[in-house]
């Protein structure tokens, strides 16, 4: 045996290419350091304008990374091929920031000196202690380097080049997102109950996850998505030349399937979703409903194209099972919900079904539809759920979560109920918003890959889900009032943005969609998921 190389020349890492999770990174620290040593009257501000800036700053380096990277062909790997810049990872990590942003409105909404979180997490739930806190106006302004660490996680998830880096990002971008889920100011058991329930089936995946690395290394020898692709492609690594490893591989891909899966929502790994979205604060829903699964499909898009997209013909079943239960099962609970936190979860779940059929797709086309859905779906999502903020059972009461409550919103509040409607009919795929525009897109792509009986599926499922839909717009403005009504509270300017942003977005990319489409789409010649393969071999300068 050759001796093992002794390496002494250090790692060339292009800290440009990196600034924008850089910048994130650094935040956050400095977000942490800024509770230790920042007076507490002044730290909210300070947070608010840290995390802010930061994110923007971030979102700015990658539009000028887009513009360093190369015309044609791969991007490149850093840090010894672990990390991927390419154009789909910067659009990815980009659509994460400016979600993050708006989601970072949302959480920074102070009414009255009184914000989504808890006072003090750490009290008893009705406690003597937790009264004090409330009474003395106490802020849990750790929530900030918080989501800063989730978007840093978020950012490297779709853009890792290795299952270690991959898994490390699906850690850091998972825990925070753990504790976010428990710190609801009001029902305040309930966030609690979501958030044990989020961490035990996250880390029930995250072992799955493992176990399927684990499995894929066996076959090929490395943990590199390069390295694996070759394998894939010689139908083996070193230990199994001669093709006796492959039912390492198939448990490996079913494995990493199964983590990956539950963070997407995807039937029947989508349990966890309606309880956690209802418990949430709803700010911290609205983040986890559009930047989690922006981040989630990111990396399941590069792992199905980059390492095992040369076992397409063995994977591909898998997913056409999960998509169509996805998108039926999902429908059809759905329309059973009351809730109507429960009900855009499940509508979530869905969504993802959706999304799954460009991935069957296997395709340039099926990428570029499935960015385009992605990016849309998440505006849509957040400017719903920053509704349901507004929403009050009554005065200084909590969110009105039963749709029942929402009857008659369309009279007393029109500006705000129409603004929800726009949101649910792009939901629906309705033309001329931006739900259209993406649902034609990922069923283009999976029709062209000959998934016809898919979209088959996929268009009977979304006109099952435009009735529940279509009956909570009917609710708004055809039905009476009830004597208790809801509540609307007014809208601060970080809410209101977030449901100005939210219109727009949906309004612009269903009508005038074709620059983001057109930048998406492959390049005539390109060849199938080219794009997101990196040049992997060795560490990039």
């Amino acid at each position: 045996m050759a001796a093992p190389t002794i390496t002494e020349n250090p790692p060339q890492i292009d800290y440009w290419l990196l600034s924008p999770m850089l910048v994130v990174f650094g935040a956050a620290v400095v977000g942490v350091l800024v509770e230790a040593f920042v007076p507490t009257a002044r730290r909210r501000p300070v947070q608010l304008g840290l995390a802010l800036a930061a994110v923007a700053a971030a979102f700015v380096l990658s539009i000028l990374i887009v513009g360093a990277l190369p015309a044609e062909g791969p991007g490149e790997t850093l840090a010894f091929g672990s990390v991927a810049v390419d154009r789909v990872s910067v659009f990815l990590q980009g659509s994460v920031l400016v979600l993050g942003f708006v989601s970072l409105l949302l959480i920074a909404e102070n009414r009255r000196g009184e914000s989504a979180f808890a006072a003090q997490a750490a009290a008893v739930p009705g406690s003597e202690e937790e009264r004090e806190h409330v009474m003395a106006g106490s802020q849990h302004t750790e929530v900030y380097p918080l989501v800063l660490f989730a978007l840093l996680g978020m950012q490297l998830f779709p853009a890792a080049n290795d299952f270690l880096t991959m898994f490390v990002a699906l850690e850091v971008m998972s825990l925070p997102l753990y504790l976010l889920c428990g710190l609801a100011r009001r029902r305040r058991l309930f966030s609690q109950e979501a958030a044990v329930k989020y961490f035990l089936l996250g880390a029930f995946s995250s072992a799955f996850f493992l176990f399927g690395i684990a499995m894929v290394y066996g076959y090929a020898g490395s943990v590199n998505f390069a390295d694996i692709a070759a394998a894939v492609r010689d139908g083996g690594g070193p230990l199994f030349a001669d093709g006796g490893g492959r039912p390492l591989l198939l448990l490996g891909i079913g494995m990493v399937a199964v983590g990956l899966l539950f963070k997407v929502g995807a039937v029947p790994f989508h349990n966890w979703k309606p309880d956690v979205y209802q418990g949430a604060p709803t700010p911290v829903t609205a983040l986890m409903a559009s930047c989690t699964l922006v981040a989630a499909f990111g990396a399941v898009l590069r792992v199905f194209y980059v390492p095992f997209g040369g076992s397409a013909a063995d994977w591909a079943p898998m997913l056409w099972v999960v998509a169509i239960l996805t998108m039926v099962l999902a429908a059809v609970v759905a329309v059973t919900q009351r809730d109507i936190k429960r009900l855009l979860a499940y509508s979530s779940v869905v969504h993802a079904g959706f999304v799954l059929t460009a991935v069957v797709a296997a395709s340039p086309e099926g990428l570029a539809g499935a960015m385009f859905y992605l990016a849309a779906y998440g505006f849509t999502t957040i400017g719903a759920f920053a509704v349901v903020t507004l929403v009050r059972t009554h005065e200084n009461g909590p969110e009105a979560g039963e749709l029942a409550q929402w009857a008659g919103l369309g009279r007393t509040s029109p500006l705000l109920a129409g603004a929800l409607a726009l949101f649910l009919l792009a939901f629906a795929g309705i033309p001329l918003t931006s739900g259209f525009i993406g649902k034609f897109a990922v069923f283009e792509a999976a029709m062209a890959a000959g998934a016809a009986p898919l979209v088959v599926v996929g268009v009977l499922s979304s006109a099952v889900t435009a009735f529940f839909y279509v009956r909570i717009i009917v609710l708004m403005f055809f039905a009476d009032p009830a004597e208790t009504g809801p509540t609307v509270v007014r809208a601060g300017v970080f809410t209101g943005s977030a449901i100005a942003i939210g219109v727009a977005a949906t309004v612009v990319l269903g009508v005038y969609p074709t620059p983001v489409l057109d930048n998406l789409l492959p390049q005539p010649g390109t060849e199938q998921g080219e794009s997101l393969v990196a040049t992997a071999e060795g560490s990039a300068g």
